[in-house]
């Protein structure tokens, strides 16, 4: 029976502690997938204009590819992105950015409380200028909204 014990005594000086490291590699991997999502969308989710835009049910567009965005504000000024430009200007930028591409999509975010021919005179000129993909951006209604709409 003594060596019985002896035997278990020396069996367990030998068995390996566990291991208290933690394996970061995975972590690192979930970090960096993150980091390219939060990179990707980022740009996606705001423009620097302020707009007040109008609400609407339409559904949200699909595409893979970063649409250029073309706001005009209340007083009637035309950025494009975050630059603000003058409506005889706006269609050798937008040709200059995208390399002459008529199916790059484009985006005109208008305020609900400018001149609706205002909006009109903007999407005419870049679709004049050969851009097929050209549209209206809206903001979605709430559902509180739409109850009350109702």
């Amino acid at each position: 029976m003594g060596s019985i014990l002896q035997r278990n005594q020396l069996g367990n000086r030998h068995r390996r502690r566990p291991m208290s490291e933690i394996n970061v590699t995975p972590m690192v991997d979930v970090m960096l997938v993150l980091l390219v999502i939060f990179m990707v969308t980022a740009p996606l989710l705001t423009v620097g204009v302020t707009v007040d835009l109008p609400k609407t049910k339409a559904s949200a567009i699909a595409g893979e590819d970063e649409p250029l965005a073309v706001s005009v504000d209340a007083k009637g000024q035309i950025f494009l992105q975050e630059t603000r430009l003058e409506l005889s200007g706006l269609v050798p930028r937008l040709i200059a950015i995208t390399g002459n591409n008529p199916d790059i999509r484009i985006f005109i975010r208008g305020d609900k409380a400018i001149d609706y021919g205002r909006v009109m005179q903007v999407m005419g000129t870049i679709n004049a200028a050969g851009f097929k993909k050209v549209a209206l951006i809206t903001e979605r209604m709430s559902v509180l909204q739409k109850k009350g709409a109702n």
